[in-house]
């Protein structure tokens, strides 16, 4: 796990120092590394996010003027049988009573009593940021995060569990101007696992994307384009070894309105309204073979 952590931290430096000594620049704006899992999202959040299409939620979000602490709840309407309200409370911390050394991004307790705590410490080196993770009870649980961006081009991450540090994952992503590659890995690879891979481009209105990942046994593409300031389009699709496994096709308009398709003979329609400044509210409908569902979600903030 050592050599696989220092490799990637190597890496990421030999990747640093060769964009800050090369003697060429691009002719153009090179855009900033996204994390590796989010190679697809410029496509996929057409296709995925803001969906309301089933449960009812309230959603509420209150920033203090203490230190910048900011406190959100969700409540999920009618969820349990039990209980009428399930909710989760957040708190976010950028300054925890104070402290300015590091920063409290999520203290969440849910409907069942779970914790989750999330801190992180930033320019603990030069380009380094630490963070770590804990559901607050169990010690074998809690993950360290490392975050390393030498160059504004380059992002570096490993994650591994504070008391196994041989469970980890690795990955790095690189942005060339339009284009960003990036692998990942787990202590798959110590056993002679096959990392993933992940290639994206963002030409003026056109983005598309591939990743290789399980193996290299399992694709997905994803492709996106802004036919006009108003109207976006989408269209994602999976395969493996045997062939076409699944596809997803949708637009959404002036941000607000969305609808899709897929495969498996679902669609979907949403939409968001802002009813007054702090007031939005959501819903949305699916069809699909076991019938409608619908949803609703307000949010005040």
């Amino acid at each position: 796990q050592e050599l696989v952590q220092s490799r990637t931290f190597a890496l990421a430096q030999l990747f640093s120092q060769s964009a800050q000594s090369a003697s060429f620049s691009y002719p153009f704006n090179t855009m900033a590394p996204v994390k590796f899992d989010d190679i697809p999202k410029v496509a996929t959040g057409i296709l995925d996010d803001d969906y309301v299409v089933s449960g009812y939620v309230l959603k509420t979000k209150q920033k203090t003027a203490f230190h910048g602490t900011s406190f959100s709840s969700q409540v999920d309407i009618f969820a349990d049988p039990k209980c009428a309200t399930p909710a989760k409370v957040t708190f976010a911390m950028p300054k925890p009573f104070g402290c300015e050394h590091f920063t409290v991004n999520k203290l969440e307790m849910d409907k069942a009593g779970k914790f989750k705590l999330e801190a992180a410490k930033g320019d603990v080196l030069n380009g380094l940021k630490v963070e770590v993770k804990s559901d607050l009870k169990d010690l074998n649980k809690v993950m360290v995060c490392k975050t390393y961006n030498p160059v504004p081009e380059l992002q570096a991450k490993h994650d591994f569990l504070a008391m196994n540090p041989k469970e980890f994952t690795s990955e790095v992503t690189y942005a060339a101007g339009k284009v960003t590659v990036g692998a990942k890995c787990s202590n798959a690879i110590l056993s002679g696992g096959i990392p993933d891979f992940g290639l994206r481009l963002l030409n003026g209105p056109f983005f598309c994307s591939l990743m290789a990942t399980k193996g290299v046994s399992t694709f997905d593409a994803a492709a996106s384009f802004n036919v006009n300031p108003c109207v976006k389009v989408a269209a994602k699709c999976s395969a493996t070894q045997k062939g076409f496994s699944s596809g997803t096709a949708g637009l959404v308009c002036k941000g607000l309105y969305k609808a899709k398709v897929c495969s498996d003979g679902s669609a979907s329609i949403a939409g968001k309204h802002a009813i007054a400044k702090g007031l939005v509210l959501q819903g949305g409908m699916k069809y699909s073979s076991k019938g409608p569902t619908f949803g609703l979600q307000l949010s005040i903030e």
